[in-house]
């Protein structure tokens, strides 16, 4: 799951400095394919800018949810923020889809227009914005899921996979303009609608990972194995009767029933259940809460 959070590391400054490298990189190549675009006509890499431009936003979103659901609890929400976060990434999910959509359109329609002998031939600058957007936005991929990764932040993941996804999508244009500039200018439209493909493959994950983590979703058989795993090994414990586990977020919350010898005096089967509840949310980090009922073993007669 989740690496644990070093020490040193400041989460509101690492949130701060990754929204800021990403903004700022994000404006720059906007601007620059914008640019290229227009001067070297290429409607695929007009639709690549007007991708960059809605990463802007996107960022913004992915940094405003992470920041959010790290408030503490409180009285008109004791169980934390943690799900402000999904919803982020719900919003950055529909803002990718709209966003695909749209770009998509514009590519079929030229696609279908039949008129192939009226559309111009991209210049070298916008061959040249796809090369360069393809090498940063996999630097920005690979800086993004680093500390997504620290910081255990969904939404992060999420716009960290969107950069991936930017440069497949750059790839998408390398590969059109190319082709339109050897001779067949609807490769230029074909690559619009490639990234449209590869940005509603991408919203689609997001938002699909969004849902399920706002519905109570288990963390799955593995998950749940190992956690089982982990209890039954833990000193005084008999057996596990119940073990069910459920997203909260990006947060797991684990509700726990446990068997201890019936002889057992109250004092000492809580001292148990103590010892799990503790080690567990020590170990297992995502652990928001566990919640542990003790059972006594049945008694052979």
């Amino acid at each position: 799951m989740a690496k644990e959070i070093p020490t040193t590391l400041d989460e509101n400054e690492v949130i701060k400095q990754i929204s800021l490298v990403t903004m700022i990189g994000n404006i720059v190549l906007c601007v620059f394919k914008l640019f290229a675009g227009i001067v070297g006509k290429s409607g695929a890499m007009l639709s690549d800018a007007i991708h960059s431009l809605s990463d802007v936003v996107i960022t913004f979103v992915a940094f405003w949810g992470a920041k959010m659901s790290r408030r503490g609890a409180d009285k008109e929400h004791p169980y934390g923020h943690e799900r402000l976060e999904c919803i982020a990434s719900l919003i950055l999910g529909v803002i990718l889809l709209v966003t695909g959509l749209g770009i998509g359109k514009v590519g079929l329609q030229i696609i279908f227009s039949g008129n192939y002998e009226k559309l111009m031939i991209p210049g070298v600058i916008a061959l040249a914005a796809a090369v360069i957007s393809i090498v940063v936005k996999e630097a920005m991929y690979w800086y993004t899921m680093h500390y997504a990764k620290i910081l255990n932040s969904a939404a992060f993941m999420a716009d960290a996979w969107h950069h991936r996804s930017d440069v497949f999508a750059s790839i998408g244009s390398l590969i059109g303009i190319g082709g339109a500039m050897l001779g067949f200018p609807v490769l230029d439209a074909v690559a619009s609608v490639v990234i449209c493909l590869f940005i509603l493959r991408v919203a689609s994950g997001i938002l699909l990972d969004a849902v399920k983590k706002m519905l109570d979703t288990s963390c799955g058989e593995e998950y749940e194995k190992k956690l089982r795993e982990y209890v039954l090994n833990q000193k005084g414990v008999v057996g596990i009767d119940v073990l069910r586990t459920r997203m909260f977020g990006n947060k797991v919350y684990v509700d726990l029933e446990i068997s201890v010898d019936a002889d057992k005096t109250f004092r000492e089967a809580h001292t148990i259940a103590e010892k799990v509840h503790y080690n567990v949310e020590k170990d297992f980090p995502d652990t928001k809460h566990i919640m542990i009922h003790v059972n006594p073993t049945e008694q052979i007669s």
